[in-house]
């Protein structure tokens, strides 16, 4: 069993306080922008372009993650709505987040005429490693419960201002009961994710294959480590252990799939144009030079 015993914040100074979340959330943040950036410049593409579909990305994640949050704590933050756009203080859904960023940041690049898939496929690793980043905040907070385990990687928050502790004692009756490290289960698979992609890399003719990799394998990842997660969340499905969040991810999945089939459809379609273009100009190249 393994012990966590840090105090969720980093600082709570009269009206000025930040969680240990929404500390490495923002470091995380700002490792992704930096990586895109680079990897754009490297591919010629101006820094400019990546900044500024990065703003619209971590605008759109930042209202996105909030929203999902206070979906899920509606009860709290109907009783404190003056806490609703604290979001320094921590209590961000990164499946929000991804949603929202996504949004945002595709349809700012799409309006602006940017190459879209290039930079979807700078965005696929450097959000995996922001993710990891922020999960340390997870760890330290003691967010996201979990089911118990009696596996020897077990963890207990022993901090009285814990979430994990406050949660395992209004759920099991038992503040020092051992649980799934959840979060750190996904700071696996995502590190498993980032080396794929990096192996994957040069790998697909068509912009945007590493951002669909990418959803594919946080839905599914995201999907299985759910089961040890007891989220508080608006609805589940009988005894079968089916959360919100995995409605959500199977949903990403599906539409994934789906656009990517369009996709593939339409960039054949345009294939077999080029083709049929290419074989009438040079049949009309020939008949030129018969005449």
């Amino acid at each position: 069993m393994i012990t966590i015993p840090f105090n969720p914040m980093m600082f709570d100074i009269g009206p000025f306080a930040m969680s240990w979340h929404g500390f490495w959330s923002f470091i995380g943040i700002l490792v992704a922008v930096f990586l895109v950036a680079r990897w754009a410049k490297r591919d010629g593409i101006s820094t400019d372009i990546a900044y500024d579909v990065a703003l619209w990305g971590i605008l759109g994640g930042i209202i996105g993650a909030r929203l999902m949050h206070v979906f899920d704590n509606t009860d709290y933050y109907f009783e404190n709505p003056g806490k609703i756009f604290a979001v320094w203080q921590g209590g961000i859904g990164f499946l929000g987040a991804m949603i929202g960023g996504i949004l945002a940041g595709g349809i700012f690049a799409k309006i602006k005429n940017y190459p879209v898939g290039k930079i979807a496929d700078y965005a696929a690793p450097a959000m995996a490693i922001a993710h990891i980043i922020g999960r340390i905040g997870d760890i330290w907070n003691g967010e996201h419960l979990s089911t118990p385990t009696d596996l020897p990687w077990g963890w207990v928050f022993s901090h009285p201002n814990s979430p994990g502790r406050i949660g395992a004692e209004r759920l099991f009756n038992d503040p020092n009961i051992a649980v799934h490290p959840a979060v750190v289960y996904e700071m696996i698979w995502n590190a498993f994710t980032i080396l794929f992609l990096f192996k994957s890399r040069g790998k697909f003719k068509m912009d945007g294959s590493l951002w669909i990799i990418y959803m594919f394998m946080y839905s599914i990842g995201r999907f299985i480590i759910q089961f040890t997660r007891m989220d508080d969340v608006k609805f589940s499905i009988g005894n079968l252990g089916i959360q919100e969040a995995h409605i959500v991810t199977f949903s990403l999945f599906i539409i994934t799939l789906i656009l990517s089939i369009l996709f593939l459809r339409v960039k054949g379609n345009n294939s077999d144009n080029d083709q049929k273009i290419k074989k009438a100009s040079g049949r009309k190249r020939k008949s030129q030079a018969r005449a």
